[in-house]
């Protein structure tokens, strides 16, 4: 049974190799996390080769969920980080995980649900997954040498919660009302873009992706309480029906 200890849930996205997803598991159980998620592991689940690297950690292998897509995976979460060496076009806050996990303890405490995102070993998160994300990590590394292996990555962030979480006392922040969930989110993104498709927004029609991608990412950098989204998805649909009185 996973441990009662408040923690992120650390998610691996489209991992490539057993043997780094056990690696990734053993990494988390050194610092006490074993909240684990994967979506659409290359060599398929369960995997053998991660089972064995993950030594002792392996309860954390059987007890991982498994999704299809990185939507699927933070749909119940209220604030994800994106994990990258790389630097993106993207507004974003950028946070290194020292920082990352600190301000990560404080949302936990305040009664958010947090994750992180690791991508694939060979080049890392797609911009589609971190345009999903409300801030990134980026670890600084050597510029002529930015790789870092998944499970080096995994730890790097596991050690960071760690060092924030230990002889510390947390107060836990009040607000009204539940935080918006990333499916909560997903959904106003898709109102926004459906309505702003009927309005021609999105031209010229080459534009719209990067436009679509723009917004999303506007949404994500934005804290909302569930009331927050209701309010939005209100206006929008009285906006609409005022112009159809027209």
């Amino acid at each position: 049974m996973p441990t009662d200890r408040p923690q992120p849930t650390f998610i691996l996205i489209r991992p490539q190799m057993g043997e780094n997803i056990g690696a990734a598991a053993r990494a988390m159980w050194n610092f006490g996390l074993d909240r684990m998620r994967i979506t659409a592991p290359r060599d398929g689940w369960p995997n053998q080769k991660a089972v064995a690297m993950a030594s002792g950690a392996g309860r954390l292998l059987d007890e991982a969920q498994l999704f299809d897509s990185t939507d699927d995976a933070i749909a119940d979460c209220t604030y994800v980080y994106a994990t990258t060496a790389r630097d993106r076009d993207l507004t974003k806050p950028v946070l290194t995980p020292e920082a990352a996990m600190i301000e990560a303890r404080d949302r936990i405490a305040a009664g958010q649900k947090v994750a992180v995102l690791f991508g694939p070993e060979r080049a890392g998160l797609e911009n589609d997954d971190i345009v999903r994300a409300n801030a990134i990590i980026s670890v600084p590394v050597n510029p002529e040498f930015a790789s870092l292996n998944l499970g080096q990555c995994v730890l790097l962030t596991a050690y960071e919660y760690q060092r924030a979480t230990t002889d510390v006392e947390h107060v836990t922040v009040s607000h009204v009302g539940d935080w918006a969930n990333q499916a909560e989110m997903a959904a106003l993104a898709a109102h926004y873009e459906e309505r702003l498709e009927d309005a021609r927004f999105f031209y010229p029609a080459h534009k719209g992706p990067n436009m679509k991608a723009n917004l999303r990412n506007l949404w994500s950098r934005m804290p909302l309480t569930r009331a927050d989204v209701q309010m939005l998805h209100g206006i929008l649909r009285q906006m609409v029906r005022w112009k159809e009185r027209d």
